[in-house]
């Protein structure tokens, strides 16, 4: 994180975004099924000493979505800069949407069955794909059908969003590259909402 930034500041940040991006999600349509996925935007243009100095091990921003499956609409996003693993990115997510969710689709990256479980409790249809380790796992992933197919959704979401201004980051910090990606979804939101 970069020291130079006020606390106050930081915390304006992070929760007027997420209701931007929930506020055009709305606009746009949301149904409640909804697929999850990551995807990386290059962040080259940041210098090896910026990101040595702010613990940034990646060279590229870690995006998560969760995105609507009906109208392409983004209820939410996660960035990260370090290795995260996807099952505990996906309980973050949902989490923050679980009251607006009947269907989650993901793909073996998120198959947790603590996210499986946390899906249940809350009312929630989770198709997340096992990994196939064992016969169960692959009777699991054989009974899902059609829903499941709907998760390729938010590929195509992905690639909308680096359609238009492709997939490298302008900003420089850390922050400016985290409202660069959440202008971008809402942009996305508001585009879809006008179609």
């Amino acid at each position: 994180m970069h020291a130079s930034l006020s606390p106050s500041y930081l915390t304006i940040e992070l929760v007027f975004k997420p209701s931007l991006s929930h506020y055009s999600a709305e606009q746009a349509g949301w149904s409640g099924e909804a697929a999850i996925d990551a995807s990386g935007f290059q962040r080259d243009q940041t210098s090896y000493h910026y990101r040595d100095r702010a613990n940034c091990s990646l060279q590229s921003m870690k995006t998560t979505i969760l995105i609507d499956v009906n109208s392409l609409a983004i209820r939410d996003v996660h960035f990260t800069t370090q290795k995260a693993w996807d099952g505990h990115i996906g309980m973050q997510v949902f989490r923050r949407n679980a009251e607006d969710l009947r269907v989650l689709s993901a793909d073996a990256n998120y198959s947790w069955s603590d996210l499986r479980e946390e899906c249940r409790s809350n009312s929630t249809r989770p198709l997340i794909k096992h990994r196939e380790q064992t016969p169960l796992q692959k009777a699991h992933n054989a009974r899902m059908t059609e829903d499941y197919n709907q998760r390729w959704m938010s590929e195509t979401g992905f690639s909308q969003l680096k359609e238009d201004d492709g997939e490298k980051l302008r900003s420089r910090s850390w922050h400016g590259q985290f409202r660069e990606l959440t202008r971008k979804c809402i942009i996305h939101n508001l585009t879809q909402a006008a179609s």
